[in-house]
């Protein structure tokens, strides 16, 4: 292993080892008016909305329920920076259980959603039902289909269209890679328009068919479909240029491939985490760079293997192999270098990165890229020893290895931008240590419980309001609620509480502590006519 992929693989254990800091992420509501759970006086005449970062209202999906069930709010929320007011209609206040169930589209273009509740006098003896908010399965699934589709356009396009301007032989026919540049030109087009159709359903939750002409026109008219429709406008400049490469192009035709590269490149990081991260300028700047080298390095590995290799002559490749092993090295650098700045704003520390999703996600993809770092190293051995113009056969079989496993690396991509990531984590436990009360996630070998108890303190108001998943993460129906509480150190034994369900995977209910002290908190939940089971927490109640 040469020293710069030892250096690679240290500068990757540095970061993900490294302290937490601040982190780019989906928007988290952060504090709310009233706060989540709270037993008010008197229902207020707005309800406020505070995330972490900017947001926009998904019209008609933000509602306030009463506890009558009709909906109280007047119209969409007023958006603010970083924040919603919900106007509530002059209708006769109610004592009892509200329900705020909201729908945005955070900075970098993720639709959001939840609800929580509060309650005016004191809690309902059975809450209101809210309007669903979770994004439909085959939406969630092609969303990041279309994003990989896109990235292996760039491959396609951007190795090809360098490896014809700068080194491929004037004597080799330039239909094979004029194919590759144009097929990637058509992948990206078609991860763009599947981006901008599947953004319509992402943030009504409806499924990727039930999309309205209005819905279209809200996506195209908002920032992400303007950028979009400047990606495709990119690729249509792109498209008029690549037939100047039939030869080696001038400085003029060039310079103006480069451009648009630039051009359409950057529509990537403004429409994802990076322009909505602490360091919007320097995240996209890096991801440019990243994408760039990406398509350089990946895309030349495809050119070289599927025509380089296998036409080029010893002599030719004597001139290629040592010149693109160098520029090859150049973006391996740019590769790692912004890959490493993304991930020390993005990440988080070592708790952030193996207790999360996109921190799974992203110690896989740094494996992939160590493995194929490690095969592209062995390439550069067999060109600077002189075997690969001897024997080409080598150098094409380490070069599909590098190439197969880019891959795997640019479908870990395409799934980490659609995760949140570590700055999430922190703002919620911000929010949760602002608010007070308990929460926690239960599991069974039926179902997964998060849960909260707000405020955990002596009395009859505490609120509880819980979510349950299957084992792999769906929202899972709940038939039936049954939760008790006791104190065994004091000699208190099950209590009852009612819990009722919210929406089909929610429950929200009331609990009742008399003493301080840590109750045992008991929850089955029938999700069948046949299965059920229970899950217990121990509560701190001050």
């Amino acid at each position: 292993m040469t020293w710069w992929l030892s250096a690679a693989v240290a500068g990757v254990a540095a970061v993900l080892l490294g302290p937490a800091g601040p982190a780019g992420a989906h928007a988290v509501l952060s504090d709310s008016n009233p706060p989540p759970g709270s037993v008010v006086p008197a229902l207020p005449a707005e309800i406020r909305l505070a995330f972490n970062e900017p947001v926009r209202a998904v019209p008609g999906r933000t509602v306030v329920v009463g506890p009558d069930g009709k909906r109280i709010n007047a119209g969409d929320p007023a958006a603010s920076p970083g924040a919603l007011s919900i106007r509530l209609r002059s209708a006769e206040p109610r004592t009892g259980t509200y329900v705020v169930s909201y729908r945005v589209i955070s900075a970098d273009s993720h639709p959001v959603s939840g609800s929580f509740s509060f309650s005016v006098g004191a809690p309902s003896a059975g809450p209101v039902a809210a309007v669903p908010t979770g994004t439909d399965p085959a939406v969630r699934a092609a969303v990041p289909a279309a994003r990989f589709a896109g990235y292996l356009g760039l491959v396609l396009l951007i190795g090809p269209a360098v490896m014809l301007a700068v080194w491929y032989p004037r004597r080799l026919p330039r239909r094979v890679p004029l194919r590759l540049a144009r097929a990637g030109l058509v992948a990206v087009a078609a991860g763009t328009l599947a981006a901008l159709w599947l953004q319509a359903p992402a943030a009504s939750g409806a499924g990727p068919f039930d999309v309205s002409p209005a819905e279209v026109r809200d996506v195209v008219a908002s920032p992400f479909g303007l950028i979009l429709l400047g990606r495709l406008l990119a690729v249509a400049v792109a498209a008029a240029l690549l037939g100047g490469l039939r030869r080696r192009p001038g400085w003029r035709r060039g310079t103006a491939l480069a451009l648009t590269a630039a051009a359409g490149l950057a529509t990537w990081p403004l429409t994802g985490h990076p322009v909505a991260s602490p360091h919007a300028a320097l995240l996209v700047a890096a991801d440019v760079l990243h994408l760039a080298a990406m398509g350089l390095w990946i895309g030349g590995l495809v050119c070289l293997w599927a025509v380089v290799l296998r036409r080029a002559d010893p002599r030719e490749l004597r001139l290629i192999l040592p010149s693109w092993s160098r520029w090859a090295m150049v973006a391996v650098y740019w590769l790692v270098a912004a890959g490493l700045v993304q991930a020390l704003v993005q990440a988080g520390g070592w708790a952030a990165v193996t207790g999360s999703a996109y921190g799974r996600v992203l110690l896989a993809k740094a494996a992939l890229v160590v493995a194929m770092l490690a095969a592209a190293a062995a390439s550069r051995r067999l060109v600077r020893r002189g075997t690969a113009t001897a024997a080409p056969a080598r150098l094409r079989r380490t070069v599909r290895a590098e190439a197969a496993v880019a891959l795997a690396v640019l479908a870990a991509t395409a799934v980490l931008v659609q995760l949140s990531p570590g700055r999430t984590g922190d703002v919620e436990a911000a929010a949760a240590a602002r608010a007070g009360g308990y929460t926690a996630t239960l599991t069974s070998a039926l179902y997964a419980v998060q849960l909260e108890v707000y405020p955990a303190t002596v009395g009859e108001y505490n609120s509880f309001h819980a979510y349950v998943f299957t084992p792999e993460g769906r929202p899972l129906p709940v038939a039936e609620w049954t939760v008790t509480a006791a104190l065994p150190e004091r000699g208190i034994e099950p209590m009852p509480n009612p819990v009722f369900t919210l929406t089909g995977n929610q429950g929200l209910g009331n609990l009742t502590f008399p003493l301080r002290g840590e109750w045992r908190l008991a929850i089955t939940l029938r999700v069948s006519d046949f299965d059920q089971a229970t899950v217990t927490a121990l509560v701190p109640v001050g």
